[in-house]
């Protein structure tokens, strides 16, 4: 039955998310809390317990020194406010990189070993090996600098603009040169896997079936061949996404951007405990809960998963 297995999987992953935040529990009070004794209120053990308590039901606790936008020191307020800003800027690139990824793999592997596959695949080897923090700052020396399109970093222009409207345009201007730093230079290495894993699947005998019955090309690759590639492409992308949840040191510190990445490096910046331990618990959180729904999912795209059954 799969609603034993959707439960088992579930339960599955309660139980690893309450282990791995027990590690944190113990990491954060034996390496910071006996650093700085007078954080300590007693014993440690108690103070594991009590701190796992509270991080699995989202009592993260006050600041030590990192305050909210608005002057809060409420760490699960802190916490939630730079999520949406991480998923508007990486989640949005991964989502797009996913379409144009796949789309050019799968061209590429319609024919592989042409021009556009041998060109691209060269740009892959180009773009996928530069360094992000390098192509970060060469993007804002010369479309900030040089030719003064976009601004240097930050989500807003200071003052921020009134009105909803403004504001909108004012995040999607601040928005583009971050989005299409992290897209132009990441989505030839998914097109590259992709037009792999799609390559593999044309040279099998249901693909030539398929062609020998007159089927159109266009139906042959986005239905037949794609459908059979979409486990392993679909497990690549969701890790992709859940991946962009803690957002990226380097990118947000480059161009300033207050998601979770840049809340990160400032808590161990400034060895605020409540907030590191709050952001860690979190992406953690959300990363486990894409891992067992990608699970639940591939039980319905790939039949040759027995769920709930016996061998």
């Amino acid at each position: 039955m799969y609603w034993k297995y959707a439960f088992k999987r579930m339960l599955m992953g309660v139980m690893i998310y309450s282990v791995i935040i027990f590690v944190y529990s113990v990491l954060f009070n034996v390496m910071f809390k006996l650093r700085y004794s007078y954080l300590l209120e007693g014993p440690i053990l108690p103070e594991i317990f009590s701190d796992w308590i509270d991080t699995l039901t989202f009592n993260y606790g006050q600041s030590m020194s990192i305050r909210s936008f608005k002057g809060e020191t409420d760490v699960i307020k802190i916490v939630l406010e730079r999520v949406p800003n991480t998923m508007l800027l990486f989640t949005m690139a991964i989502i797009i990189d996913i379409f144009l990824g796949v789309y050019l793999g799968i061209k590429k592997a319609q024919k592989a070993g042409g021009i556009m596959d041998k060109t691209t695949s060269i740009l892959t080897m180009v773009f996928y090996g530069l360094p992000t923090w390098w192509v970060g700052l060469v993007m804002i020396m010369f479309f900030s600098f040089r030719l003064p399109l976009f601004p240097s970093g930050g989500i807003f222009s200071m003052p921020p603009p009134e009105g909803l409207i403004k504001r909108f345009v004012d995040i999607v201007y601040h928005l583009i040169l971050p989005l299409s730093t992290l897209v132009f230079f990441r989505f030839w290495g998914r097109a590259y896997l992709s037009r792999n894993i799609v390559l593999q699947n044309l040279q099998n005998d249901f693909i030539t079936s398929a062609r020998a019955r007159g089927i159109p090309e266009r139906k042959v690759l986005f239905g037949h061949a794609l459908r059979a590639s979409a486990p392993p492409i679909l497990t690549m992308s969701v890790l992709s996404v859940l991946d962009s949840f803690s957002g990226a040191l380097i990118i947000e510190g480059i161009f300033n951007w207050p998601g979770m990445g840049n809340l990160f490096w400032a808590a161990i910046q400034q060895d605020d405990i409540p907030v590191l331990l709050g952001n860690l618990s979190f992406t953690t959180l959300l990363y486990i809960c894409g891992i067992v729904i990608l699970d639940l999912i591939y039980g319905f795209l790939d039949p040759r998963i027995k769920v709930g059954g016996k061998e």
